[in-house]
C-alpha cells in the first residue's frame, strides 16, 4: 500500500478440530445432527479402498445418511479436475460435504461447494467450455477476477489423511492453471471447512514420500508465517470485509507457528522415518496448529516460489504418489526454494530467524548476520535425512528453468505481499539460481 494509512488490527478465524484415535466413527453422527439428506463424500482413488473412506461410509450408513461418493479427485488438482468436481456437485445438489483425503481432496471439495453454492454468472469473453459459468470469476487475482462469495456455502467436513496441508483450517483452494503451467488459487474465508476431523489412524498408511512432502509442508507454514511482514506494516483495509484472512505475523498466529515448530522438531523424524504411530498422531496435531497460524498470518515466499515448480512437472515421478502423470508434491516444491529464502530474509528480523533455527535444534551462539545460515542449515540436514532430491536439478530442472519459474512466481501478489522483503524479478531469479542444488 503506498503513502495511505497502516494496518492496526488483526483477526483470528478458524475451523472447528476435533482430535482422537477412531474418532471418525463420528462422522455420521454429524451428518445426522446437521439435518443432511444429501452428503458428498470426496476423495481420491488411491485412498477409496483405506481406512479413512471405509470409516466415512460405514458411519453414513450406519446412522443412515444418504450419500453420493466421488473419488476422482487428481492428485495435485488442476483447473480441469476442479471443474469435474464442481459438475459433480451441482447435479447432486448436496447440503453437505464431506472431504476425505490431503489437501488435494480438501481444496477440491471447497472448490466445488463454492461453485455449486453460488454459481458466477457465465463469461461471454470466455470460450465455449465456460459458457455456463465463469471459472475464473472466483480466482485470485492478477489471474482471475478473486470476487467474494455472495453468500454462506454449504458445511465441509474435512478429514485429512496426511501430515501435512493444514487445509482442514483455511479458506484457501490451490490448484494448477494448466494453460499457465502454474499455481492459483481462490481465497476467502467462506470456504473454510466448518470442522476438521483429525484422526490419526488417517495417517498411519501415508507412504514414505507422502509423509515427507507433507510434514515439510507444516514445517514451511510455520516459519513464513513466523517471518512474514508484520501485519502493522500492511495497508489498512477500505472495510473490515476487505482484511485478507492473510494479514502478516501477529501475536495470536506467533503463539500458534511456535507450538507447531517445537512439535515438528520432535516428532517429524519419527514419523516419517519410522511410520512411529503416536508421532503421526502428534504430527496431524502439528499440521492443524500450523494452519490455524499461517491462516491467520499467511505463507510467503517458499509457497509462491514454489507454485511454478511444481506446476511445471515435466519428469519428476516419486515413489507414493500416483503413477500416471509427473508429480512434484507440494511439500517439496516448497521445501526446496525455503533455505535460500530464509538466507535471504534474515536480515529483516534476524532475531525470529535464530530463535527458529534454535527450535529445530541448531546450537551454540548465532549472530544476526548468521542468523539465516543456521536456519538454513537445519532444513538442509532436515532435507537430506528424509532423502528430498538435490535442489531443482534433482527434480529435474536446470539453469534455463529460471526465467519461466520467475515469471510464475511474479503474479502469487498476494503471497510476495507478505515476504518481510520486498521482492521483485531479479530477487526471485537469484533465489532460484541459489536452490538449483541445496545440498552441495
Amino acid at each position: 500500500g503506498g503513502g495511505g494509512e497502516r494496518e492496526y488490527a488483526f483477526e483470528m478465524a478458524a475451523s472447528g478440530i476435533r482430535f482422537g484415535h477412531g474418532v471418525l466413527r463420528e462422522v455420521g453422527q454429524d451428518a445426522l445432527e446437521m439435518g443432511a439428506q444429501r452428503v458428498c463424500v470426496m476423495t481420491d482413488p488411491g485412498l477409496v479402498d483405506f481406512y479413512p473412506v471405509q470409516a466415512t461410509l460405514e458411519s453414513l450408513t450406519k446412522y443412515g445418511v444418504s450419500y453420493e461418493l466421488f473419488s476422482d479427485v487428481r492428485v495435485e488438482p488442476n483447473d480441469k479436475s476442479f471443474k469435474a468436481a464442481i459438475d459433480f456437485a451441482r447435479k447432486g445438489e448436496f447440503d453437505l460435504y464431506i472431504a476425505v483425503g490431503g489437501g488435494s481432496v480438501i481444496d477440491t471439495c471447497k472448490a466445488a461447494n463454492l461453485y455449486a453454492s453460488h454459481p458466477p454468472p457465465p463469461d461471454p469473453e470466455n470460450g465455449d467450455d465456460e459458457k455456463e459459468y465463469d471459472f475464473m470469476y472466483y480466482v485470485n487475482p492478477p489471474i482471475g477476477k478473486g470476487m467474494p462469495p455472495p453468500g454462506a456455502l454449504a458445511p465441509i467436513i474435512a478429514v485429512p489423511t496426511t501430515t501435512g496441508t493444514g487445509s482442514e483450517t483455511t479458506g484457501v483452494a490451490i490448484f494448477d492453471l494448466e494453460r499457465f503451467h502454474c499455481k492459483t488459487g481462490i481465497a476467502h474465508r467462506r470456504l473454510k471447512p466448518t470442522i476438521g476431523i483429525l484422526d490419526p489412524i488417517c495417517a498411519y498408511t501415508m507412504p514414505f514420500n507422502v509423509a515427507a512432502a507433507s510434514s515439510f509442508d507444516v514445517l514451511s507454514h510455520a516459519i513464513e508465517s513466523y517471518t512474514a511482514l508484520p501485519f502493522l506494516q500492511r495497508a489498512r483495509p477500505s472495510s473490515p470485509l476487505m482484511r485478507p484472512a492473510y494479514q502478516g505475523s501477529n501475536p495470536i498466529a506467533d503463539h500458534w507457528c511456535l507450538k507447531a515448530l517445537e512439535m515438528v522438531a520432535e516428532y517429524m523424524p519419527r514419523s516419517v522415518l519410522d511410520g512411529d504411530e503416536e508421532a503421526r498422531g502428534n504430527m496431524m496435531l502439528a499440521s492443524a496448529y500450523a494452519g490455524i497460524g499461517f491462516g491467520n498470518a499467511g505463507v510467503q515466499l517458499p509457497h509462491a516460489m514454489s507454485y511454478p515448480v511444481a506446476g511445471m512437472a515435466r519428469s519428476f515421478q516419486p515413489d507414493g504418489y500416483p503413477q500416471d502423470h509427473p508429480i512434484v508434491p507440494h511439500g517439496v516444491s516448497v521445501i526446496m526454494n525455503a533455505p535460500a529464502v530464509f538466507r535471504y530474509t534474515s536480515s529483516t528480523d534476524p532475531e525470529r530467524h535464530r530463535l527458529i533455527a534454535k527450535v529445530l535444534g541448531a546450537t551454540g551462539e548465532i549472530s544476526d548476520a548468521a542468523s539465516g545460515h543456521a536456519l538454513a542449515d537445519q532444513l538442509i540436514a532436515l532435507m537430506q535425512k528424509m532423502r528430498i532430491p538435490d535442489g531443482l536439478i534433482g527434480l529435474g530442472y536446470d539453469e534455463s528453468d529460471i526465467d519461466a519459474f520467475v515469471e510464475g512466481a511474479l503474479p502469487q501478489r498476494r503471497l510476495l505481499d507478505l515476504a518481510p522483503r520486498p521482492t521483485g524479478a531479479a530477487e526471485l531469479a537469484a533465489i532460484y539460481r541459489d536452490s538449483l542444488r541445496v545440498y552441495s
